[in-house]
């Protein structure tokens, strides 16, 4: 019974160990790697074509039912499969991985076996061998040790065994394939850990304010810690710069990273290009607003009024508030302004023209004097965490490195040295026809050395 149970035993493991090379052999398919590469591409396109991270409202406004774009792409579709964030879905980071274990697979059971074949050398002793070589030639009365130094000059390796010789250089090109696939899944490796460990938020923060991190519209699994608890960020003061003509030239946050008790860490003014990075967070300038006004009344305390975006036909941007000048509200004015520092328009509540002014101007309005004091800007904050950057771009130089590592040629030659002859003959994996003339060169300087070694025996012989 035991022996019964010991052969079944062995059956089970030689079967699992068949089924598991049969797996390996599959993943390490050069064709399941290429397939996998171009779905990544093309998810990643889609990704960067269709808006991530946008509301269900923008969705169902770009991409309606009927017609659908391109006949099929709905907001449903884009909502069910996720295209909405590809790169932390499920069926993406499964993609990732599946191509980083075909990478892995395609290493062990290819690249490394190949190194160590190009890594052992083996000495050729018999003259019909090197005749199968790509490259061969047979020259007369030269040594072996002739030829040893005129490879050692070329950056060859030589290893000689009595009659035999066997040269190699630019292994590192065998070894570039290997960095490469190392390279690729350390990207991966870094779009993983920043797809599931990364965040992504939008803030939009009034000069002034202090304000934590809470607007979080795509996150990954594992995010939570990457989220600031301990410290905040303070909005010291936002502007504008104008062109002469008007335009917008550039628009700048004084940012100060703050304690819980108000104490400042460290601050930055940032602009469009030029963040703010503090523990592993990264703050980018990507919006404007007007948050509100302060104004003045006859010779009322200052107070300050909220101004709100409108909704505008085209692509301007309009904010407006309305102010109250009878203390039960029975009357007032509209405000409208569409920068920091233009003309803003004050409108009765018949919706008619009063006048216009500046910031630091007074205006009549219904018996009374209207100051408005200043004007106050509020910053549209780009706040993302992402580890995996570090990682990808060392992935990346990594990568750079071993792809030019990849184009040395790995270079061999053979030689054997009988009584009367010297074989030599070579082969490389690529630049063949650089190597051809490598080769020439080296025969031609072994003819030269012949040449001068016999004139040099008939001039000894001639004096004797």
């Amino acid at each position: 019974m035991t022996d019964n149970n010991s052969v079944d035993e062995k059956k089970y493991f030689s079967s699992l160990r068949t089924s598991l090379r049969r797996l390996v052999k599959i993943v390490a398919d050069l064709r399941l790697a290429i397939f996998l590469l171009l779905a990544i591409a093309l998810f990643s396109i889609s990704g960067t074509v269709i808006e991530q991270g946008q509301s269900l409202g923008f969705y169902q406004a770009n991409y309606p039912e009927d017609p659908a774009l391109f006949g099929f792409l709905t907001w449903q579709l884009i909502l069910t499969l996720g295209l909405n964030h590809v790169y932390s879905t499920w069926w993406f980071l499964s993609l990732l991985v599946l191509f980083g274990t075909s990478l892995t697979a395609c290493t062990f059971t290819r690249q490394f076996p190949s190194l160590k074949v190009a890594r052992r050398w083996q000495f050729y002793d018999r003259p019909r061998q090197y005749e199968k070589l790509a490259l061969s030639a047979t020259i007369t009365q030269v040594s072996l040790n002739s030829l040893t130094d005129l490879l050692q000059q070329r950056g060859y390796r030589v290893f000689t065994q009595e009659s035999t010789l066997y040269a190699r250089k630019g292994i590192i090109g065998r070894i570039g394939p290997i960095v490469v696939h190392a390279a690729m899944l350390i990207i991966l490796a870094g779009a993983i850990l920043g797809a599931v460990t990364g965040f992504l938020a939008q803030e939009m923060v009034p000069s002034g304010n202090t304000f934590q991190i809470k607007n979080i519209f795509d996150a990954g699994l594992f995010s939570a810690p990457q989220v600031p608890k301990d410290w905040a960020v303070r909005v010291n003061r936002f502007w504008i710069e104008y062109t002469p003509e008007g335009s917008i030239d550039q628009f700048y946050s004084d940012l100060s990273v703050v304690d819980r008790q108000g104490n400042e860490i460290t601050q930055k003014t940032i602009s469009v290009n030029h963040p703010l990075r503090y523990r592993g967070v990264t703050f980018y300038q990507t919006d404007w607003g007007i948050s509100g006004l302060r104004v003045q009344m006859n010779n009322s305390p200052i107070f300050q009024l909220p101004m709100a975006k409108l909704p505008t036909i085209g692509n301007g941007r309009i904010w407006g508030t309305w102010i109250p000048t009878k203390p039960d509200l029975s009357e007032g004015v509209s405000l409208l302004a569409k920068d920091l520092q233009g003309m803003m328009l004050v409108y009765n509540v018949q919706g008619q023209l009063v006048g216009a002014v500046r910031p630091g101007q007074a205006i009549q309005v219904n018996g009374i004097t209207l100051k408005v004091l200043e004007l106050i800007g509020s910053t549209g904050l780009q706040i993302k965490a992402d580890p995996g950057v570090p990682i990808v771009y060392t992935g990346f130089g990594l990568l750079m490195v071993a792809v030019i590592m990849s184009y040395v040629s790995h270079s061999q030659i053979w030689a054997l040295a009988t009584e009367d002859s010297l074989y030599l003959g070579g082969k490389t994996n690529r630049a063949q026809v650089s190597f051809e003339r490598e080769i020439v060169a080296i025969l031609d300087e072994l003819e030269a050395q012949k040449l001068q070694q016999i004139t040099t025996v008939t001039e000894n012989c001639l004096v004797s």
